[in-house]
């Protein structure tokens, strides 16, 4: 039996070695691959079609310039990397999970916890120190620990319980300067992307409810061995946008807009505002902020006709601004040529706004 296992043990060693070759280089010919692994060209051929078995697409050409070679197939097989390969790619998946790749943010971090789960240890030390030459500029997302947030997913992935300093004051607002920090024992559920930050949605034990944690506030956080069943969740990304957008302000406000749902979503920030369609070229907006006149404006500057849904004292806001709007208006000098009575300034017609 013994040596059976090691026969097996050595034709498996011998096809993936056949497997690095061949994503190596382009082409290879039968005589060479039989050189480099020191067996016959009749075994070369038998390692081929397992390659082939496992679903490898390994085509064979006749002739000047025929041989061996990798081609593309219906779906992705697994890849051999090497450790410098391993390194580089677990960098850029870092950096493409930083927000240095538009829209490639999830991916990025769901291959990385892929790659991370089966990377040496001896190599996790490189990737790290690697990973803090990498940086962004421009508009990308607030800047996160990466060890932060390998941990986190980990903790999604295995549903462990995670803990971690977090400030005490509301997650939506800057945290003071030596302000309180306490610990939170959370369920990690899922990690979420925005375009400008990343979020945990996770259960928090202490407070028997749902909360969303922005990652870049997070210390000291890691994983415990506690695994947990998961509970009935909200959808992550609609949930975390709704309350970065809306819930942790001081005031909500609702309007119907009349424009496609689409050309609203081009001109407001996921982060800044939830945007559904309500049909016929109109659509929901939902925002929040510390002032709904400020919220009243940003909407007004969207240049779309809109409608105040809710909250009702919003509506009276509106007629009060345009009343003020009017008589601002109406006391400014006319542009020459235009007669008086027209009932409109700057396109506005004069009356309520609602």
């Amino acid at each position: 039996m013994d040596g059976i296992r090691g026969d097996e043990r050595g034709t498996t060693e011998r096809v993936l070695t056949l497997l690095g070759l061949l994503q190596q280089r382009r082409v290879w010919t039968g005589p060479e691959l039989a050189e480099r692994l020191g067996v016959t060209s009749r075994t070369v051929r038998r390692d081929v079609e397992r390659l082939r078995a496992l679903g490898y697409p390994v085509h064979a050409g006749q002739g000047v310039g025929g041989g061996y070679r990798l081609g593309p197939g219906q779906e992705l097989p697994p890849l051999l990397l090497d450790d410098q390969e391993a390194i580089a790619t677990a960098v850029s998946l870092l950096a493409g999970a930083g927000g240095a790749v538009a829209g490639a943010g999830d991916a990025a971090l769901q291959a990385l916890s892929k790659l991370d789960q089966v990377l040496p240890a001896r190599l996790r030390h490189e990737v790290r120190a690697l990973a803090g030459a990498v940086e962004s500029f421009g508009g990308g997302r607030t800047p996160v620990d990466p060890e932060v947030l390998m941990t986190l997913a980990r903790a999604c992935r295995d549903e462990v319980e995670a803990t971690f300093g977090y400030p005490s004051s509301d997650a939506a607002r800057e945290a003071p300067p030596g302000g309180e920090v306490r610990r939170r024992r959370v369920e990690p559920y899922r990690l979420v992307a925005s375009d400008r930050r990343w979020y945990l949605l996770a259960y928090d034990l202490d407070r028997d409810d749902w909360r969303t944690f922005r990652v870049d506030r997070m210390t000291d956080a890691s994983a415990r061995t506690w695994r947990f069943r998961p509970r009935d969740a909200p959808d992550a990304a609609t949930y975390v946008q709704e309350g970065v957008a809306s819930r942790v302000y001081a005031h909500r406000a609702c309007f119907l807009v009349h424009a496609p749902v689409d050309t609203v979503r081009a001109q407001i920030p996921a982060s800044a505002a939830v945007v559904r369609s309500r049909g016929s070229g109109r659509c929901e907006v939902i925002s929040g902020g510390e002032r709904l006149d400020a919220v009243l404006m940003h909407v007004l500057l969207l240049g779309h006709a809109f409608e105040v849904l809710d909250p009702p004292e919003l509506g009276e806001r509106c007629r009060e601004l345009a009343d003020r709007l009017l008589s601002a208006g109406a006391a400014a000098p006319r542009p020459s040529g235009q007669g008086r009575g027209t009932g409109r300034i700057d396109g506005v017609p004069q009356g309520p706004v609602s």
